[in-house]
């Protein structure tokens, strides 16, 4: 990501969380817009953070935010939203189309990194990880023996794709590296998954029933909250992985927590929850389960990119220019 240049007019931005040094400073130093830093934690205080809105032009916002309506109604001067991830569902959009804001994203720059945590909850959930980490951590371990902590082979089994974009696409062609046969469901078919990728168009259903791993790439929409429920993870291997690392609202928690209880489901390995930070009960007491606070884009270089991106679509707006990526309503 090039650094963003030329001047722009003395436009209040309200950062909600503190970022990616070099970045923030190119914002605050270099960009002539008048920025201003809420401390780590301040934007959880809904009055804090409306209260600093009233009177800036623009936003620069994190997925945990909820930029809604009542937050719209605060900042009457607001024209532009620039959102440090690429889903955008914490932003009402028609909200902000009805009064003229601009939401930007940063897609692409997390395609790669997101896609090898995925495979990564894979391999931990198949081999069990995690568990075998706290099983030593706990002094457990007295000798070897040839039935404990059994996992999966992945070689030769068949991973099963919900979603055809830029990260289900990039868990596709490392599936194909590992010897993993690929499946996908999506509302239209894909060119590259399956002439690129070899991978099968299935419907969903049928994908939940063959696939030995399912793995979770939608945005959150009122088509896909809840996807995964109780009747979908019951057609499920009892053999079977789910992963999840798109939003956790796509998937019933309380129903998945009560599959791998029962057996019904080998593993899950998540990296988002319906509710975060907060994490179903249920969940937290099964050892089946892989468990990580959001990560998926957590790495050094690629927050970095995320931040230019989101910094770059602020001050090509307000010097005139097109974003590197809006939003579109409808």
């Amino acid at each position: 990501m090039s650094e963003p240049s030329g001047a722009v007019p003395g436009k209040k931005i309200v950062v909600t969380r503190p970022f990616e040094a070099s970045t923030l400073e190119t914002l605050t130093k270099t960009s002539g817009l008048d920025v201003v830093v809420l401390p780590e934690g301040a934007a959880a205080d809904r009055s804090k953070l409306l209260a600093a809105v009233g009177d800036a032009q623009g936003l620069f916002s994190m997925i945990s935010e909820s930029i809604d309506e009542e937050l719209f109604a605060a900042a009457r001067r607001l024209e532009i939203v620039s959102n440090m991830a690429v889903g955008y569902d914490n932003i009402d959009i028609a909200a902000a189309s009805q009064r003229g804001v601009v939401v930007c994203n940063t897609p692409d720059v997390l395609t790669e990194t997101t896609a090898e945590l995925t495979i990564a909850l894979m391999f931990a959930a198949s081999r069990r990880i995690a568990e075998a980490d706290r099983f030593v951590r706990a002094g457990q371990w007295s000798a070897w023996g040839p039935q404990m902590l059994l996992g999966l082979d992945l070689a030769g089994s068949t991973l099963g794709i919900v979603g055809a974009g830029r990260i289900g696409r990039a868990v596709a062609r490392r599936a194909n590296a590992l010897g993993i046969g690929v499946v996908y469901a999506s509302r239209s078919a894909s060119r590259v998954m399956e002439e690129e990728l070899s991978a099968q168009r299935l419907e969903l259903d049928q994908l939940m029933a063959e696939a030995d791993v399912v793995s979770l790439h939608v945005p959150l929409t009122p088509d896909t909250r809840r996807l995964i429920d109780r009747r979908r993870l019951g057609l499920m291997k009892n053999s079977a992985i789910l992963l999840n690392t798109s939003r956790g609202q796509v998937v019933d928690e309380r129903a998945l927590a009560a599959a791998l209880a029962s057996g019904d489901l080998f593993a899950a390995g998540l990296d988002v929850f319906e509710d975060e930070p907060s994490v179903c009960g249920e969940l937290l007491e099964l050892e089946n389960v892989v468990l990580l606070p959001h990560i998926g884009s957590a790495t050094v270089a690629t927050r970095r990119r995320m931040a230019a991106a989101a910094v770059e679509n602020l001050v090509r707006f307000f010097s005139g220019r097109e974003p590197l990526s809006v939003v579109k309503s409808g």
